[in-house]
């Protein structure tokens, strides 16, 4: 793939996503606000506690996913037909079997979930939303899960996201219209179904078309996807410090302090989908680059590391700073808890900067292949969180699940940056935390700047309009500061963008 066609490809991915997420953003502050006024905190912690369950219930796929799309890249790069249907076909006897374990389990969680979770909520209103909403995953599994790999192995994310970015507005307006008549929430879940299963069969009849060279009846290359064991270590570690807290908080707290921390969850989630939309859109690039030209690799790796650190502190400082304002108005009226903690938004961000943070160094250790070599390393990182978490939150709640957290994620993102650097780059782990001193020390100095200034925040507008204007000013600055002591990068970036403003100048003429 030439460098200007994965340009091409790269923004689009950006520019989709970007569009899928102010989508997103819009729709989903206005659900979650409206479930929590209709049904109360606790059926918005039931909704929130199921979905946990339902990403651990990933882990059925045994890894499968990550080394499938590690495995496509050099044969997308060489355009090998015949290894990517090889490839796929063993993908694909894979998920027909976990599609089977899948619907079982999802029945096994609709009949015991009922039975240890202390709710008023009516059994069979539990049972009917566990089932609606693993039916989902159960389909997946059988139809179309393994067309996404090669889509995303391709640099074609933006055709998911288009997708799914219809499927959000047609999802969340039919649940703000069940919502204001007073639907039952198994009827507000049974259209989150009816959408999602819509998205599948598009994305099948585009593979259809687009891909009418794909064999899934060749003989299957099970030694391309022979680390899939090893992937799932990773894929558990990163599932643990993502949503083991709200399981925790619903055992021991209740599912109205899940509420609290779903709710903040909920904000920070869609930071995090933006970064890795953003991400998305250079990771298939550095996936192909890293199989035909290590060199050129590094380089790419130096640039895109750079930016994107850039652009996780710019957001997670933004978001630091109106979060509360925001949370303020958003949980007005709600009187069963209190959504308002000044400790919660250091926490949160902590935790936040150092799990998207780390992310150029994790992409480099599964483009590589590395499953294996550092599944120890998941291990330790799960056995901290969990560990940490569950001591911590008798004795602090709420902040005692982040500390867990938060004490994994110290480990692990130093452990990532000194193993890509070292074992797979062959240099010094210097460079990135030089970047990461740099954006922490502009970071502080923001926040103790904004401290002084002084706004009125009084409505969801005036939140809206500080915000923009702060995140421009903010972003001006983080990028600023990296394009002068990042010259290297600052000079790829140019001239990755130079072919595009030559052709919208030429269109302006």
């Amino acid at each position: 793939m030439s460098g200007n066609y994965g340009m091409k490809r790269g923004i689009y991915n950006v520019l989709a996503g970007f569009l899928n997420q102010i989508i997103t953003i819009a729709l989903g502050i206005l659900v979650p606000r409206l479930v929590l006024v209709s049904f109360g905190s606790e059926v918005n912690g039931l909704v929130n506690s199921i979905t946990q369950i339902f990403v651990y219930f990933s882990l059925l796929e045994a890894g499968v996913g990550a080394a499938t799309l590690q495995a496509l890249y050099g044969p997308v790069a060489r355009d090998d037909k015949a290894s990517i249907n090889e490839i796929l076909a063993a993908t694909s006897r894979y998920y027909k079997k976990t599609g089977i374990v899948y619907f079982f389990a999802v029945l096994g969680l609709a009949v015991v979930y009922p039975l240890v979770v202390s709710t008023d909520i009516p059994p069979m209103t539990i049972i009917l939303v566990i089932l609606l909403q693993g039916m989902v995953g159960v389909a997946n599994y059988f139809f179309q899960g393994k067309f996404r790999y090669l889509l995303e192995a391709e640099g074609k994310n933006y055709i998911i996201t288009n997708l799914t970015t219809m499927v959000t507005i047609l999802t969340n307006v039919a649940k703000i219209i069940l919502l204001l008549l007073g639907a039952d929430i198994v009827i507000v879940q049974a259209s989150y179904m009816v959408f999602n299963l819509l998205q599948m069969l598009f994305i099948g009849l585009y593979i259809h078309r687009r891909y009418k060279w794909l064999n899934l009846k060749v003989q299957p290359n099970y030694g391309a996807i022979s680390q899939k064991n090893n992937a799932l270590i990773h894929q558990f570690s990163n599932l643990i410090f993502n949503n083991t807290d709200v399981l925790i908080l619903t055992v021991v707290c209740g599912l109205k302090v899940a509420s609290v921390y779903s709710m903040y969850t909920l904000f920070f989630n869609m930071i995090n989908t933006m970064l890795s939309t953003a991400s998305s859109g250079v990771v298939f690039t550095l996936g192909q680059r890293f199989n035909v030209d290590r060199e050129g690799y590094t380089k790419l790796f130096d640039c895109y590391e750079s930016y994107y650190l850039s652009l996780v502190f710019t957001l997670f400082t933004v978001t630091y700073i109106f979060i509360l304002p925001f949370m303020k108005l958003y949980t007005a009226g709600i009187t069963d808890i209190n959504y308002i903690d000044q400790y919660l938004p250091m926490l949160f961000i902590a935790m936040n900067l150092l799990s998207a943070g780390r992310g150029p160094s994790n992409n480099t250790i599964n483009i590589a292949g590395h499953f294996k070599q550092t599944q120890w390393r998941s291990i330790l990182e799960t056995a901290i969180n969990v560990s940490v978490s569950l001591v911590c939150v008798y004795f602090f709640g709420i902040y005692g699940v982040l500390f867990g957290t938060i004490a994994a994620l110290l480990y692990r993102a130093n452990d990532m940056i000194l193993y890509s650097n070292r074992v797979i780059l062959k240099r010094s782990p210097l460079k990135t935390y030089r970047r990461w001193i740099t954006n922490l020390i502009l970071l502080l100095l923001i926040l103790w700047g904004s401290s002084y200034i002084t706004l009125t925040l009084n409505t969801y507008g005036q939140i809206i309009l500080w915000a923009v204007v702060y995140l421009v000013v903010i972003a001006g600055i983080f990028f600023g500061v990296t394009s002068l002591t990042e010259r290297e990068s600052a000079k790829m970036i140019g001239g990755l963008f130079r072919p595009l403003r030559q052709k919208l100048f030429r269109r302006g003429k």
